[in-house]
């Protein structure tokens, strides 16, 4: 069955204080490559039948309404997984 993967991060604009932590973490284990982390959400959303533009676009639409907070968080990318 195909699945519909969307991701979402913080705005670029906001702090990101998991990320922060998780950079704060790395930088005591002696990991300095990383100079940032940024943490998102992703969903995997299974689809029943074939993906045609219509389920896409409705997958989109959710993203944008209900998975996503738009004050805080874009959504970065949707794609279609088989």
């Amino acid at each position: 069955m195909p699945t519909i993967v969307v991701d979402v991060m913080p705005k670029a604009e906001l702090l990101d204080p998991q990320g922060k932590a998780v950079a704060g973490a790395l930088s005591r284990l002696g990991e300095h490559r990383f100079s940032d982390v940024r943490i998102g959400k992703r969903f995997e959303l299974t689809v029943e039948g074939e993906v045609d533009e219509a389920t896409l676009a409705r997958a989109r639409e959710l993203a944008d309404e209900m998975l996503s907070n738009a004050v805080i968080e874009d959504v970065v990318n949707i794609e279609v997984v088989e």
